[in-house]
């Protein structure tokens, strides 16, 4: 699979979690909308792993026992996304999700 249709893939994937949240967890993800139709799954899922603190939506999840709605935890479960992510932001993902005692199902 190419590179481009793995990016399209993931910014779907991406959508879906929005979607998800909204309706399995009862959070409404605007900020996180705004981000993947200015910037793109990929961009805003480097940007929230980068950020130096977990944003207010994987908190939000947290506080609705619904980590695995968070970008972190679609990254770090799925290995078919790990190409797209430096070791580095995997680390980040694991070591975030850890920190908040993640487990996944």
């Amino acid at each position: 699979m190419s590179s481009t249709a793995l990016q399209d893939q993931f910014h779907e994937r991406m959508l879906e979690i929005y979607i998800r949240a909204k309706s399995e967890a009862n959070y409404n993800a605007t900020i996180f909308l705004r981000m993947l139709n200015d910037h793109g799954g990929l961009e805003t899922a480097r940007r929230l792993i980068h950020a130096l603190a977990v944003s207010d939506g994987y908190t939000a999840l947290w506080e609705r026992k619904h980590l695995d709605l968070t970008v972190e935890a679609v990254i770090h479960d799925n290995p078919i996304w790990h190409p797209l992510f430096t070791e580095e932001e995997l680390e980040i993902c694991a070591n975030r999700l850890r920190e908040y005692e993640y487990l996944p199902s």
